[in-house]
């Protein structure tokens, strides 16, 4: 599953789904707004092409690591401190190709989707650069 949405996702729900038997390993990555001395973070997104992207980043991630599954859901709107922003998930008969393949895709994913985010608080609202994107 690929998926960008506003709303907050059910994490153990998610990891359920994407079990099989055919997997020896399991790895998620979970990325959250941290307490940098902001309110909130805001995320914006060229949908189409964000979606786009991140099936391609699917795709390569299938032909390099030779895994069972991936699943990603990314969040927009204005989050909170806290809130969950990112959420990776990648199956595979072993734990090698599952950490391998996932952080392929976190990396993928800062350099290609466009999705951008802004810091808001109280010093004020700063954008940052898409090359520097980090969930």
């Amino acid at each position: 599953m690929i998926k960008i949405t506003y709303d907050d996702f059910d994490i153990n729900a998610m990891i359920s789904q994407a079990r099989t038997s055919k997997m020896g390993a399991m790895v998620t990555f979970l990325g959250t707004v941290r307490d940098d001395g902001i309110d909130l973070l805001q995320f914006e997104v060229y949908e189409e092409v964000a979606i786009s992207e991140l099936e391609t980043i699917r795709g390569e991630a299938f032909e390099k690591f030779g895994i069972e599954s991936v699943d990603v859901i990314h969040r927009i709107g204005e989050l909170p401190v806290g809130e969950n922003i990112l959420l990776i998930i990648v199956g595979a008969g072993h734990r090698k190709e599952a950490f391998d393949a996932c952080e392929y895709i976190l990396e993928r994913i800062k350099e290609s989707v466009p999705i951008w985010k802004k810091e808001i608080g109280d010093s004020g609202d700063r954008w940052i650069p898409e090359k520097a994107y980090n969930s």
